[in-house]
């Protein structure tokens, strides 16, 4: 059986287990968050998305 969820998905499900088991406070998610909006914007967004497609690429790579 095979399950896709987008990466957004499980980057949320890290935050929220990170607020509730480890007592990262809310405000530096969300500081982290809008980080990453100002960095997608940057003349670094695309080696950024093109090493997280390698990185997923190599994490669903083919199970022969």
């Amino acid at each position: 059986m095979t399950v896709s969820l987008p990466l957004v998905v499980v980057l949320g499900f890290f935050a929220w287990a990170a607020i509730k088991y480890l007592g990262v406070r809310i405000w530096i998610v969300v500081l982290i968050t809008l980080f990453g909006f100002w960095l997608s914007r940057t003349f670094l967004a695309p080696a950024i998305e093109s090493g997280t497609r390698s990185g997923v690429d190599v994490v669903n790579g083919s199970h022969d």
